[in-house]
């Protein structure tokens, strides 16, 4: 007997099973490879990973001035603690060389990766660590050539939010060219003193909101990344974008979170905006 119900019941699956036409999944996921490089991969956006030297640096105040190696940086060792069968849940412990140890827990969905922080004092002693550098490398999704010679290339590709408005790189006036080290570009929120950033170029512009990104070589993607609390906004020279977390020393047995979000979106910068305004709304509060 011709099973009418069955076949319809196969239909309506193999319908359901069936991806759209044209449709592109935007799934993200993890993975960490030594000594201490975050890598998010995606098939659907040029590139396919971005690295991230996570974390380049934990550093100490006083640092827009100051000897890069003798005086800023503090020095840590990284482990991995684990990282889930589906490579979307990384966890990394940080030890710093004062005692301070800062977990670390990342977890990759369809569009975005959210970091949750904790930092902790242990010992007896006040800790100087007071932000920390994750370095996000973005030659591979902009388009450019990561051993190409002109490291500010792909400025037109970025952007941070100068009055209220998108300002790619490129276009942004002035632009600093004088510090201690060159070239790069640092932007100092309200409220961070402009004694404790990179001693790279630090802009005399304050930016609109705390974030900062890209669009993709083919425009169709924007990368985009903020911290709370953060430090700064900053172009290096690894053709790479930061923003830099701010943890503010901590005393003796005292604990800080601190929380951040990677957005790697179709490109629409109004609907990334509202994102990071529901996402981050206390930036809107300091600017």
């Amino acid at each position: 007997m011709f099973n009418h119900v069955s076949v319809a019941a196969r239909l309506i699956l193999l319908v359901t099973l069936t991806p759209t036409v044209g449709a592109q999944s935007t799934d993200l996921t993890l993975d960490y490879l030594p000594p201490h490089w975050l890598v998010i991969r995606g098939e659907h956006f040029p590139g396919k990973e971005i690295r991230i030297n996570y974390l380049e640096a934990y550093c100490r105040a006083g640092s827009t001035e100051a000897d890069w190696v003798q005086h800023t940086v503090i020095k840590h060792s990284p482990k991995l603690i684990s990282l889930s069968a589906d490579k979307k849940t990384l966890k990394l412990r940080d030890t710093v060389s004062d005692g301070v140890i800062v977990d670390h827990e990342i977890t990759a969905s369809d569009d975005e990766v959210t970091f949750r922080i904790s930092a902790h004092n242990p010992t007896q002693k006040n800790s100087e660590v007071h932000w920390a550098q994750p370095c996000i490398r973005l030659g591979d999704f902009t388009g450019y050539d990561n051993r190409g010679r002109d490291i500010d290339d792909y400025l037109l590709k970025c952007f941070i939010f100068v009055d209220g408005k998108l300002a790619r790189m490129n276009n942004i006036v002035p632009w600093n060219k004088q510090a201690r080290y060159v070239p790069g570009q640092v932007w100092c929120p309200k409220g961070v003193p402009r004694t404790d950033v990179n001693p790279r170029p630090l802009s005399e512009i304050v930016p609109s909101n705390g974030l900062i990104g890209c669009f993709s070589s083919d425009e169709k993607w924007i990368f985009a990344v903020a911290f709370d609390p953060y430090q700064e906004l900053f172009q290096g020279v690894a053709r790479c974008l930061h923003s830099d977390f701010r943890i503010g020393g901590l005393n003796p047995g005292e604990s800080k979170s601190i929380r951040g979000t990677i957005y790697i979106v179709r490109n629409n910068v109004e609907d990334l905006l509202h994102r990071y305004e529901r996402d981050f709304s206390s930036h809107l509060e300091k600017n």
